[in-house]
């Protein structure tokens, strides 16, 4: 038995609200997002590295962000370094992955990323001899001493990243520069 008190939709009139729909947003200049998807960026060598530095950037963090490293104050600095630059890192590898930087010009980019990875890699290296030298303060076989000795591994792993970023974005700066 079919219930009458039940509303039916008329699903013809919806599509043609979309429709309408749709256009209403392009009278409006409004479109459908012009960022790309750049695949190739992800397989290029800049791509990769900036990989490894959210990735180890990440287990730095984590890592020391897990155990009570507010007791040793040298240890908010290397949570500084690898928040810090892992913020920034992710928000350059959405800007090259979308290819959001080819929309703005302006900004020297292939500079802009040898300044970026070169003090970010300087800064990794002081965190790293940090998180390295604060050990002596961290108890043999409790969890943090652990957590400290691979947040200082990661942090050696950042820091060449960054470092082989620097060299790549510097290659080829200095190949568009010849270019000109």
């Amino acid at each position: 038995m079919e219930n009458d008190s039940e509303p039916r939709i008329d699903r013809s009139s919806s599509t043609t609200d979309r429709t309408s729909e749709r256009s209403n947003i392009e009278s409006l200049g409004l479109s459908h997002s012009k960022l790309a998807y750049d695949g190739n960026f992800i397989r290029s060598a800049s791509g990769v590295f900036m990989a490894g530095e959210i990735v180890f950037g990440l287990l730095v963090w984590t890592l020391i962000g897990g155990t009570e490293y507010l007791h040793v104050p040298p240890l908010g600095w290397v949570m500084f370094v690898s928040v810090f630059y892992w913020v920034l890192t992710v928000i350059l590898f959405l800007l090259y992955l979308t290819m959001a930087h080819t929309r703005i010009p302006q900004i020297p980019w292939h500079i802009l990323g040898i300044c970026f990875n070169g003090s970010a890699s300087v800064l990794y290296l002081t965190a790293a001899v940090i998180c390295g030298v604060s050990l002596n303060v961290a108890i043999r076989g409790r969890y943090y001493f652990i957590s400290w000795v691979a947040s200082t591994i990661f942090a050696s792993l950042a820091m060449v990243c960054y470092a082989g970023n620097t060299v790549v974005n510097f290659k080829s700066w200095r190949s568009k520069s010849e270019d000109i």
